[in-house]
């Protein structure tokens, strides 16, 4: 019989329903950008906690200690603080800075290895994830209508900026209740929901889809994929569509892998794809061509920003990079260098060291899910959302985000969880 996902009976379980429901009241008093980082810590507090007390339980009752990806993933995070304050030692950045910094480094990095930590250890089940989502799911079909009638009937397009504000230390879109924006040029509304902005609404849409797909209850799972479907096509993110279109068939696939009616399949596809092979590149050629002409402007900035970040880290910073953030020049209309895209971010902020830092962990999350998810669904899951981690890391600083997608990280770190320990 299927568990029940509507009374959530462990401390963690209970914390990450609750926090996954209460998505939009926290969006409403600008609560997002805080929750997302307590919830990591406090979780990974819990499972520290569990794991200092194993060594007096009966080998039975000890937690599971954690795996491998799930160390490297620790200790790559933390050679991120350690680049950071080497970076900002070589730039002599000074004390508050590197403060500051240390801060960001806990709010954003930290909790990407974090999450994942805690459940390992902790004892969660990924149905109650599930059924969160969905149920959220839920939540924004109600209140859709309002976001989508907001600039057609004159509401303003930001409610306010919540006065919580000061204790993040971000900027003020991460507090913003933004009911929906005007796209530059167009004219043209475009909605970001509960996300600082319309690609990381995108985003989360597709860790949305791909979750709710999970749900045993048909109805809930209907719900919960419309409502992410609904959120991903309103952001307006081109790289949200492409990474559903992309992840799902490869999820479907990934778990067929044994199937011999798969394989009998694909040998007309290979040979179709040999014979049109000049037609189909030419197409993905045009295809490409029109993703980036979709957004002229926007593909514009993003190319000079990385072409910035790039020259300048070769010729100023390679191994451990600047340490900060620095603003482009008006080219780039003064945004983040290396923003918008991780790896030339991290190359800016924190050299080759930190690039690898990432890199390394996710490399190796993506091999060890793809094998796990050939015979389990779980595995699976967490390797769709892995994907969903290195594709919006061409398009997204992944940092900046992990206070939202970190559902995500949990299915991950359910996925890598070592086998429980047993009596002897």
């Amino acid at each position: 019989m299927a568990t029940s996902a509507d009374h959530p009976q462990t401390p963690a379980e209970r914390l990450i329903s609750v926090t996954i429901q209460s998505t939009w009241a926290l969006w409403l008093v600008g609560g997002l950008y805080i929750a997302g980082p307590a919830l990591g810590w406090i979780l990974a507090l819990m499972a520290a906690r569990e794991l200092y007390l194993a060594p007096g339980l009966a080998p039975a009752n000890r937690p599971p200690q954690p795996g491998l990806v799930i160390q490297v993933w620790l200790a790559a995070m933390l050679v991120m603080l350690v680049v950071l304050w080497i970076g900002h030692s070589n730039f002599n950045l000074g004390a508050a800075k590197t403060i500051k910094s240390s801060i960001g480094w806990a709010k954003g990095w930290a909790l990407i290895a974090l999450f994942p930590f805690a459940a390992s250890v902790l004892h969660i089940r990924a149905e109650y994830i599930y059924r969160a989502i969905c149920k959220l799911g839920l939540q924004t079909l109600i209140i859709l209508p309002v976001f989508i009638a907001a600039p057609f009937i004159g509401l303003p397009d930001t409610l306010w900026v919540s006065p919580l504000q000061i204790l993040g230390g971000a900027g003020s879109e991460y507090f913003a209740a933004t009911l929906y924006t005007i796209e530059p040029g167009a004219g043209t509304p475009r909605w970001q929901f509960f996300a600082p902005w319309s690609p990381a609404a995108g985003m989360i849409a597709v860790v949305y889809v791909v979750l709710a797909a999970q749900e045993r209850h048909l109805g809930w799972k209907v719900t919960g994929i419309i409502a992410g479907l609904a959120l991903a096509v309103l952001s307006q993110s081109r790289l949200a569509l492409v990474a559903i279109i992309l992840i799902v068939p490869v999820l479907y696939m990934l778990g067929r892998t044994r199937s011999p009616a798969l394989w009998m399949a694909a040998v007309p596809a290979v040979l179709l794809a040999g014979l049109f092979g000049p037609v189909l590149i030419e197409l993905a050629d045009q295809i490409m061509s029109d993703f980036r002409g979709a957004r002229a402007d926007s593909s514009r900035v993003r190319e000079a920003l990385g072409r910035i970040a790039i020259e300048r880290w070769e010729n100023e910073a390679p191994w451990f990079g600047h340490g900060v953030v620095e603003n482009g020049p008006h080219m780039v209309e003064y945004m983040p260098i290396g923003s918008h895209h991780s790896w030339y971010g991290l190359l800016f902020v924190k050299g080759l060291v930190g690039a690898l830092a990432l890199a390394v962990p996710l490399a190796l999350s993506v091999i060890v899910l793809a094998a796990k998810g050939v015979s389990d669904a779980l595995p699976r899951t967490a390797f769709g959302m892995v994907l969903v981690l290195v594709l919006y890391s061409f398009g997204e600083n992944l940092e900046i985000l992990s206070y939202l997608y970190w559902p995500a990280l949990i299915v991950i770190g359910l996925a890598l969880k070592a086998p429980p320990s047993r009596a002897h």
